[in-house]
């Protein structure tokens, strides 16, 4: 484990923010988004006080306070907002389905949900706001600023000016975001991060790599996830650099010409989105990229080559993390980009493998260190914190001697057959060689006997089992890691933030063999 300073992360999300101010300028331009109004250091901090003003009007202190916008200016604004009045921003996923979004309200307590008229309607999100009616308050933030009169913008513009006087004091132990799980594999569960976790991943990924304060940084990624939060939004804010907001990672056609038009250096995304922007775009549109930042998937083989034919020697750095750790754990870097690996573990991050019977070379990892969360919110309204620290992340993964970890599946992708562990994430790995262009996923059903059997689910509508065993045979892969049934679909079903919803999808083959598939 490489050392960190843990004095550079003792900080409050806000108080970091007015260190950054103080660091790089205040008249620094470090936040912008689709409707292209940067805003400076002194902007972001006077609006954050005009609108927490306004907030902390209809809430109380320490209260969680439900956030349900999309990535932009104003949801940035009003996270900070919030922190300069001490309330607790609770991020609400509102692609999760309108029982998800109940059900995180219930638990994290929520009585208040800020929202956008602008957003509702654009996103035609009318049901979810009726759901959210019959357990909270919604409020709506146009209708809040248009009550900002004259008094309010001379505070702000006091409170700008001497912003460490009148941002409420907060530890820096104290929670610093209520996230919710993603629900890949079963219910979202609320994670409570302190600020110090917040402000300690970032401080650990800008040690990564030298980083240029002159870089534009695009997150079309959502700030309820906790990568577009703290990798999009509070890493280049709260180190001196830009960012781009934008609302939604599925405007395939309008990114990547807005990536060239903002002059944008780095890109966040997932593999699937990387994939779709790459075919996309015109060769000038992300030629301009210093490299691209991927999480929440593996980054196939053939987007890299894609990226490399068609823009250049733009490296994808693949990176691993998890809601619970703030969320990075690990991440390749420009100069070291290890394709096939989930890059170099943070400064600070201690790790432990436990064996898992049947898979050698290899352990369930956990994790320990500054970045890992305060615990799991609890029905209670409590929080039940990891034990002596360490965050179970259910991953089965190497780690080399200088630390470099490659991810072999999660211990619950693994199927036992004919009493040996296949990793469905391998077999996943040969459905799309053989077809790049389209997407897999492969889950295991009970088998009277072999133990378990796998099923491939694809949108590729000519896939057959042949074509497959054929690849498998060629390149040397056991036999069992070869799914015999296929079942075809219009489309592999998918998070908000690009993750295959392995939930659905087991429901989706449960109900085609039902049938008799």
């Amino acid at each position: 484990m490489r050392a960190f300073d843990s004095a550079l992360a003792q900080s409050t999300v806000f108080d970091a923010l007015i260190a950054a101010s103080k660091t790089y300028g205040a008249k620094k331009l470090i936040l912008e988004d689709q409707e292209r109004n940067p805003l400076s250091y002194t902007d972001l901090i006077r609006a954050a006080f005009a609108l927490g003003r306004k907030i902390s009007g209809f809430t109380a202190r320490g209260e969680r306070v439900g956030v349900m916008l999309p990535s932009s200016s104003g949801g940035v604004v009003t996270f900070f907002a919030l922190h300069a009045f001490g309330r607790v921003p609770t991020m609400l996923n509102f692609t999760a389905g309108i029982r998800n979004l109940k059900a995180a309200c219930e638990l994290a307590g929520v009585k208040t949900v800020l929202t956008s008229h602008r957003f509702v309607e654009q996103g035609k999100l009318h049901d979810l706001i009726d759901a959210l009616e019959t357990l909270t308050k919604v409020v709506y933030l146009e209708d809040v600023r248009a009550t900002v009169g004259l008094a309010d913008k001379l505070f702000a513009a006091t409170a700008g000016a001497f912003p460490s006087r009148f941002r409420a004091a907060t530890t820096p132990s104290d929670p610093g975001v209520i996230l919710f799980t993603s629900g890949s594999f079963g219910a979202p569960r609320g994670v409570v991060l302190t600020q110090s976790n917040l402000v300690t991943n970032a401080r650990q990924i800008e040690g990564l790599f030298p980083m240029n304060r002159d870089w534009v940084w695009f997150n079309p990624l959502p700030i309820f996830h906790c990568f577009g939060l703290t990798a999009g939004a509070l890493l280049p804010i709260l180190g001196g650099m830009k960012s781009i907001q934008y609302p939604s990672p599925l405007h395939i056609k309008q990114i990547p010409p807005l990536v060239k038009d903002t002059k944008a250096n780095v890109l966040f995304a997932t593999d699937t989105f990387l994939n779709q922007y790459a075919r996309s775009a015109e060769p000038d549109e992300l030629s301009g990229l210093a490299f691209a930042v991927c999480g929440a998937e593996r980054v196939r083989e053939e987007t890299h080559n894609m990226f490399h034919e068609k823009f250049g020697p733009i490296p994808l750095l693949e990176g691993y993390g998890a809601t619970e750790a703030s969320p990075v754990i690990a991440c390749n870097i420009p100069t070291d980009n290890r394709r096939g690996t989930v890059g170099w573990l943070l400064a600070g991050v201690e790790t432990r493998l436990e064996p898992v019977e049947g898979i050698p070379g290899g352990g369930k990892l956990l994790v320990r260190g500054p970045n890992i969360m305060a615990g799991y919110l609890n029905a209670n309204g409590g929080i039940d914190p990891p034990s002596e620290g360490w965050h179970d992340t259910g991953d089965v993964v190497s780690i080399t001697d200088d630390d470099w970890i490659t991810i072999m599946g999660r211990v619950k992708r693994f199927a036992k057959i004919g009493g040996e562990m296949v990793s469905l994430t391998a077999a996943e790995d040969l459905a799309s060689a053989v077809w790049p262009d389209s997407r897999h996923a492969v889950v295991s059903l009970p088998d009277p006997k072999k133990g378990e059997r796998l099923i491939l689910v694809t949108d590729r509508r000519d896939a057959d089992p042949s074509s497959v065993i054929a690849h498998a045979k060629s390149i040397g892969a056991p036999e069992l890691a070869v799914p015999r049934k296929i079942i075809h679909v219009q489309e592999i079903p998918v998070l908000g933030t690009g993750k295959t919803d392995y939930v659905a999808l087991q429901r989706i083959v449960d109900t085609e063999m039902q049938r008799g598939g």
